[in-house]
């Protein structure tokens, strides 16, 4: 009985390991900022509620210039939090036109949950201060065209 309790956590942690270390697709996408300058982030595609759930968790290193684009399938209020996740991040939420309605940092390991506050229906999280770097705020727009079939 130990040893098929043994084989069955070795098997979910196996799992949960090639779960984690799958490869999203990704996407150029392209942002422009008030002073009409356009900026490109590579960004992988979180489309299924499995890719959404998992997120960058684990993911010691992001580089400048990535991200991860959660797609949702409906306009709501989105909440993330940084569970297992080492890394700083910086998140937008985006409307279904494209608009960044907010822009938070969040904080590595928080369990604090990070809530849009209106409905959105994408949500970019990139290396923390990124946005900033980039001179991208609230108002700014992303051409969501590439993914807008998901």
């Amino acid at each position: 009985m130990k040893k098929n309790g043994l084989l069955i956590l070795s098997l979910f942690s196996l799992c949960l390991i090639s779960c984690g270390s799958k490869k999203l697709r990704t996407q150029e996408l392209e942002i422009t900022n008030s002073q009409g300058k356009t900026i490109s982030v590579k960004a992988e595609l979180a489309v299924t509620e499995t890719e959404r759930n998992f997120g960058f968790m684990e993911r010691k290193h992001i580089p400048d210039g990535t991200g991860m684009l959660f797609i949702f399938k409906s306009d709501q209020t989105l909440s993330f939090w940084m569970k297992n996740t080492p890394h700083p991040l910086s998140i937008a939420y985006i409307d279904s036109s494209g608009k960044i309605r907010d822009i938070f940092d969040m904080t590595p390991y928080s369990l604090s949950p990070i809530v849009s506050t209106s409905s959105a229906r994408y949500a970019l999280e990139v290396p923390q201060g990124w946005f900033n770097k980039n001179q991208i705020k609230t108002g700014d727009f992303i051409d969501l065209t590439p993914v807008k079939k998901y």
